[in-house]
């Protein structure tokens, strides 16, 4: 995943409506390809049913989940209780304590010494006669339905009697339990069934004798398919609804971050570290503890076993994420610990041997003794994530292969291209993977949606001799319908390219509403309810009417309205403090549009809240260092065909400093990011409704203290760029942002074509389609998402889902108008 300012760091549509679109509703068959507008465009849909194209494996489409805005604890895990094992600690949050979601009355101290429940279990609560402790969960408090049981238990140490209550505001919600404790630590369970519902429970444990408390925990016993430890069922839920070909995880920057070394003595018990796999597995009370990088406390409650179970539970293939040695998303080390490289490859074989060897192995013995015998059939493994040092990366994934293959010769490992989808470490990358004959490479991006409209052909230039593409992180940048829209039409790019692109999954796959550190997200929830996004539509629509084989086609483009940049100039930090001063704007006529030497204020320039600008000793200063996106701006937004001078000076913080121009306003312009990403990186970047997309980046930094001169020259759609009177760079932004795309796929079993549309503009698309002679039948299913663009689903109200309808005017040539806003699924039976 990357991270922070992204720039820093089958059943198809005929015999599965019943099923995929339960609820909806049903359009009658005189509105299906009706003209819902007066202003309509043409186009026309070329099928050659005669050539075949790319085969479409059954895994194409996946998911990947990522312990990010709670989507574990607190989230996908159903553990009710929050901090049970009372390990939260200042080093996962400046506000957490050991009794973080715990209210305590008496004496009540939370101890670390040898009286503990387990070495990595660090932890435990003790209690004085006639004192007590309640827990308050998530948000705030349990979610409980009247009727239903929740099993309790609790790990306890000393002879008492412990009363458990399950209440809320209004009292006991249930019959309260009297648990007789004894001697050394045992766990001890009861089960209540709640009298009414509620949103605000609360667990207590109150004690007549001293005691000792741990692994306090509450589960509803409806989980996903039942499992003990298992999974809260509406999240699972939407997940095994998309039908997904692979689970990635665990991540993403939990596995790349942080340090390498173990969760033991050794460490000193160190609480930030790469996720681990042997620290997740085995009885839940001895798991490690971590510090997740999103900045909460992870338990390994829901492991690697629970992850493999989950993958297999929704029929997808498991694609696991292991440590590769070099940390990313902001951190950039490369671990020279060779001891520690060689322990991490042989966790990695271990790793396998837990999935996929026999019980009389040491780790398949430890898979069927968590109740699981049988293999888990891993056949992909990355290792690896965004690293952004290629080279170092590069050998350390070398070591990792040769161990992996020479004793799991069918396990595919997986290599990466670093946080971006180019410049200078993407390209170096790329290289080193092709030079290293890998067999898959990881892309990770997230951009604009019209990135995401202007790219569709991206791998259709692609080396089909070179390693193949798993597209392992994509989005653009919102929930929103134009932003479901626009991933829609890429991914009609993706299935055309099948042959090469053999795995997707959009990012991040859960968000909970009161802890989000990355938007946009695919499924939604709290702790009352869930719901999917506008992405969720469309990702489900794909992975659930894939097809088996790619049929050629083609189609008309829409006619470019490009025009010449044009926009007002801007200045901007982040993370930064920085000095400007001498701003000049010249027409290509010679013409001064803009002279600024701060000789005086600053009354030509406008800006937000953000940042702290002052005129000071002749040049315009933002002083906070801490502040982000600071921009103001100077000039005409109807200016274009100028040249932009800025002198600038990095004064202290993290980064460098932002030259802006194109502006139309602050969601929309252009600038060059001088020391972006951690002062590793420049690039050019491009900011469309709010969300951007890189154009053109090397690798690069900038002196504190040092005056640079920055020219920016820009003609119609090409922009030169010059630092200290050196050509920097220079790109033409002259893609199209296409709203029409269209991709044709056969399903073998049935023989039907899946004609699949999008139309991402706001006039309707009366469409000539043209089957090339393919026997079909007279009708057709058809399922249509369209909305309003800025439509965005929430806990109360679903704009965006999909509507079923019948079109009974198929022929070899037929004509069809495609909603404005809309992506559309026609599958035409076989004659």
């Amino acid at each position: 995943m990357t991270r922070g300012r992204r720039r820093h760091w089958r059943f198809g549509l005929g015999a599965a409506v019943g099923s995929l679109l339960v609820g909806t509703a049903v359009l009658p068959s005189s509105a299906a390809g009706a003209d819902t507008k007066a202003d309509v465009t043409d186009y026309s849909v070329t099928v050659d049913p005669s050539r075949s194209g790319a085969a479409i494996d059954d895994t194409m489409y996946g998911v990947f989940f990522e312990d990010i805005n709670r989507a574990a604890d607190g989230g996908l895990y159903a553990e009710l209780v929050q901090n049970r094992s009372f390990e939260y600690s200042t080093a996962d949050n400046n506000g957490y304590t050991p009794l973080t979601a715990w209210k305590t009355s008496g004496t009540a101290e939370v101890a670390d010494d040898d009286g503990r429940l387990h070495a990595r279990n660090r932890n435990y609560l003790s209690l004085n006669a006639g004192s007590s402790a309640t827990n308050s969960g998530y948000g705030t408090g349990y979610t409980l339905k009247k009727g239903e049981a929740y099993d309790f238990s609790v790990w306890a140490r000393g002879a008492s009697e412990l009363t458990v209550t399950l209440g809320d505001a209004d009292g006991a919600l249930a019959t309260p339990r009297k648990l007789r404790t004894r001697g050394g630590w045992s766990q001890y369970r009861a089960t209540f069934t709640p009298r009414q519902d509620t949103t605000t429970g609360r667990l207590s444990v109150a004690t007549t004798k001293d005691a000792a408390l741990d692994m306090v925990s509450l589960f509803p016993r409806d989980t996903y398919k039942g499992r003990k430890n298992g999974l809260r069922k509406d999240l699972a839920d939407k997940v095994a609804d998309l039908q997904p070909g692979f689970v990635r995880f665990p991540g993403g920057c939990l596995v790349n971050t942080g340090s390498m070394k173990g969760y033991d003595e050794a460490s000193g018990y160190e609480r930030k570290r790469s996720y681990q796999w042997k620290d997740t597995v085995g009885p839940v009370e001895q798991r490690a503890t971590n510090a997740n990088f999103w900045g909460y406390n992870q338990s390994y409650g829901l492991g690697y076993y629970e992850y493999f179970q989950f993958a297999e539970d929704v029929g997808a293939m498991p694609l696991p994420v292991v440590p590769a040695l070099v940390t990313g998303c902001g951190e950039n080390k490369a671990t020279d610990d060779d001891a520690l490289l060689k322990r991490h490859i042989q966790d990695t074989l271990d790793l396998i041997e837990f999935a996929n060897g026999p019980t009389s192995t040491k780790w398949g013995k430890l898979r069927a003794e968590m109740g699981h015998p049988k293999p888990f059939r891993l056949t992909h493994l990355a290792v690896g994530n965004e690293e952004n040092l290629p080279n170092e990366y590069m050998a350390r994934f070398k070591q990792f292969r040769a161990a992996i293959e020479a004793k799991n010769p069918g396990v595919t490992v997986i290599s990466n291209s670093g946080p971006d989808d180019s410049g200078s470490t993407f390209d170096t990358a790329w290289k080193l993977n092709k030079d290293a004959k890998v067999d898959m490479v990881d892309e990770h991006y997230y951009n604009s949606p019209q990135w995401f409209l202007q790219n569709n052909e991206r791998y259709d230039s692609y080396d089909r001799q070179g390693p193949k593409v798993f597209l392992g992180e994509y989005a653009s940048l919102g929930n929103q319908w134009s932003n479901a829209m626009s991933e829609a039409a890429y991914m009609t790019g993706l299935e055309r390219n099948a042959d090469l692109v053999k795995l997707a999954s959009y990012a991040p796959l859960f968000a909970r509403t009161d802890t989000v550190q990355w938007k946009p997200d695919m499924i939604w929830f709290n702790d009352q309810k869930s719901w999917g996004s506008a992405d969720y539509e469309v990702q489900k629509l794909f992975m659930r009417n894939v097809g088996d084989r790619v049929v050629p086609s083609s189609a008309t483009a829409t006619p470019s309205t490009l025009e010449p940049i044009t926009g007002a100039v801007g200045l901007s930090t982040w993370a930064t403090s920085a000095a400007y001063d001498d701003v000049k704007v010249t027409g290509a006529d010679g013409k001064a549009l803009l002279s600024d030497d701060f000789s005086g204020d600053a009354a030509q320039w406008t800006g937000t809240s953000s940042g702290s600008w002052n005129v000071q000793d002749g040049q315009y200063v933002q002083s906070d260092a801490a502040a982000e996106n600071t921009l103001v701006t100077a000039g005409d937004p109807s200016w274009q065909n100028y040249d932009l001078h800025v002198k600038a000076t990095k004064k202290s913080g993290k980064e460098g400093f932002l030259v802006a121009f194109g502006v139309k306003d602050t969601g929309n312009h252009y600038w060059w990011n001088l020391g972006g990403w951690n002062n590793t990186q420049s690039a050019v970047e491009q900011t469309v409704n709010g969300g951007k997309s890189t154009l053109l980046s090397k690798a690069g930094s900038i002196e504190t203290g040092r005056a640079y001169d920055i020219d920016i020259k820009v003609r119609g759609r090409q922009v030169t760029l010059y630092l200290d009177g050196q050509e920097w760079g220079s790109f033409k932004d002259d893609k199209p942002a296409e709203p029409f795309r269209q991709v044709v796929t056969k399903d073998q079993r049935t023989g039907d074509l899946i004609v699949k549309v999008v139309n991402a503009q706001d006039t309707a698309a009366r469409t000539k389609v043209d089957l090339g002679g393919a026997d079909v039948a007279d009708s057709a299913a058809v399922t249509t998402l369209t909305a309003a663009p800025d439509a965005e689903n929430t806990a109360t109200d679903r704009p965006v889902k999909p509507v079923t309808s019948r079109f009974d005017g198929v022929a070899d040539r037929f004509t069809y108008t495609f909603p404005g806003n809309s992506v559309t699924f026609l599958r035409v039976k076989k004659g």
